[in-house]
């Protein structure tokens, strides 16, 4: 979709009733996978109605993404649990900071712990890696994420890209045109899959064109695609590349890009740039979930 409401935070981009609807039922499968028949530990130690608060604590520094999804872990297991954050998707906490705290049945508490952490942790790594990759490739440049997300989660990790100020490119195959090696070889050339493309939609929807060498990058600015991307050309190459697009197209560089390179990448003057790395390879953060209270 290549991020139409570029100026919006996380919560305009995505319809979030829609997405906490998505999230509460990737928090029902979560919790049935770790809860199954019971929390064996819990139930022989905690009484049936102790009450309990517990804080989540930042163990390194970080941007925080899914807290509105630890909320819900906690209102799945206890209807009157209270849950209180200190910061908003998106923000940058430092390490040692208090993220958030619950007020719920203790039991509740410690069933919904490690569901909760997983998604807050997950989710704040690809805004904490994102935000790092945007720092590095300065503002002249979108920072675009891709499908190489989790099976089932992309909704979820495409929204944390967001929070870390990045942009989305399509959602999946539906929402984009995007004619890749394996499309031009099963339509013949870049201009013939192209021409059906347009054929098909009537022009009615914006072309991107995947290419490897100054070559394709000719046959797909004469093809007149909307969107030409480099696919693992380095610098010198994407230079070159440029000079002949000649703004006849926006240009996006992707493949092989890294937290040490993205600057340089940048600093060619190109559009866009795709990160696979964002949602494929971030780290989860550091954060603890501790009780406080237990009376």
């Amino acid at each position: 979709m290549l991020d139409k409401d570029i100026d919006k935070g996380p919560e305009a981009m995505y319809n979030l009733p829609g997405l906490i609807s998505y999230s509460d039922l990737l928090v029902k499968a979560a919790l049935a996978e770790d809860i199954g028949t019971g929390d064996i530990t819990t139930g022989a130690i905690v009484g049936k109605g102790q009450k309990g608060e517990a804080v989540f604590i930042a163990k390194e520094n970080m941007v925080v993404a899914g807290l509105f999804i630890a909320e819900s872990v906690f209102k799945h297991l206890d209807r009157k649990a209270s849950f209180r954050p200190f910061f908003k998707d998106g923000d940058f906490v430092k390490k040692g900071a208090t993220i958030a705290a619950v007020k719920a049945r203790l039991s509740a508490i410690l069933m919904g712990e490690r569901a909760a952490l997983n998604f807050v942790q997950r989710l704040s790594g690809i805004a904490t890696l994102t935000s790092r990759f945007i720092k590095k490739a300065g503002p002249k440049v979108r920072v675009l994420d891709t499908r190489k997300t989790t099976p089932c989660l992309r909704l979820l990790e495409k929204y944390a890209v967001k929070a870390g100020g990045g942009y989305n490119h399509r959602f999946g195959l539906f929402d984009c045109v995007l004619i890749k090696d394996n499309h031009i070889t099963a339509a013949g050339s870049i201009k013939k899959a192209v021409e059906k493309v347009n054929r098909k939609y009537r022009d009615g929807l914006l072309v991107e064109v995947e290419v490897t060498d100054e070559k394709e990058v000719r046959e797909a600015v004469e093809a007149g695609a909307d969107i030409i991307m480099l696919d693992n050309m380095g610098v010198a190459k994407i230079r070159k590349a440029l000079k002949i697009i000649d703004n006849r197209a926006l240009v996006e560089a992707s493949g092989g890009v890294t937290i040490d390179n993205i600057g340089s990448i940048a600093g060619t003057g190109i559009d866009f740039i795709s990160v696979g790395a964002l949602t494929h390879s971030a780290r989860a953060m550091d954060i603890s979930l501790e009780v406080v209270h237990a009376p």
